[in-house]
């Protein structure tokens, strides 16, 4: 008996947003102050809540505790909240060869005080594909002119209309962003 050999199958290309990240981000405040990483780029400037992607099989809670370990130097411990605040549905189509896929950005907000804060980094090194880093300075806005920044996800309207630090969230699901209401920069 002879057999044949298997034809190999096509290799398709998932869909685009047919994938599920999720990245856990915090609002870390210190009165009215807000920590923010700003990035900036040969042709722009933009701003990120301090977090990261969950890795495979990781608890939420322990993907946050350890984002913000590795960008602030913060332990979650010595912070006050730690509350979910808002989630952000994110379908944006971006450059690349990978399908972008469908991000959920769950964030959280905590509070420190001001000795905590003068013993945080200053700095965030994200590193790239290639094995650099990008270098991303932690930056404290006052969260009221947030609205006025290039914030990703685009929270800084919210963030901004908070009737202060400490507010209570009747509604944790900001508007979604998507090719028709944001262009990937």
């Amino acid at each position: 008996m002879t057999s044949t050999p298997a034809t190999p199958t096509p290799t398709v290309a998932p869909a685009p947003f047919s994938r599920i990240k999720i990245r856990t981000a915090a609002l870390v405040f210190c009165g009215h102050d807000v920590a923010l990483i700003r990035r900036d780029r040969a042709d722009s400037t933009h701003y990120t809540p301090p977090g990261g992607n969950v890795e495979d099989g990781e608890d939420l809670r322990e993907a946050l505790r350890r984002e913000l370990a590795e960008e602030l130097d913060l332990d979650i411990d010595q912070a006050e909240g730690g509350e979910l605040l808002w989630v952000v549905d994110q379908r944006v189509t971006r450059p690349g060869p990978t399908p972008p896929p469908r991000k959920l950005h769950l964030i959280h907000r905590f509070h420190i005080t001001p000795e905590l804060r003068d013993a945080l980094a200053e700095q965030e090194l994200d590193e790239l594909p290639d094995g650099s880093h990008e270098v991303g300075v932690i930056e404290w806005v006052d969260y009221r002119k947030a609205a006025g920044l290039p914030i990703f996800p685009p929270i800084g309207p919210a963030l901004a209309a908070l009737t202060d630090p400490h507010a209570t969230i009747t509604d944790a699901a900001l508007d979604a962003v998507t090719d028709e209401t944001y262009t990937w920069v």
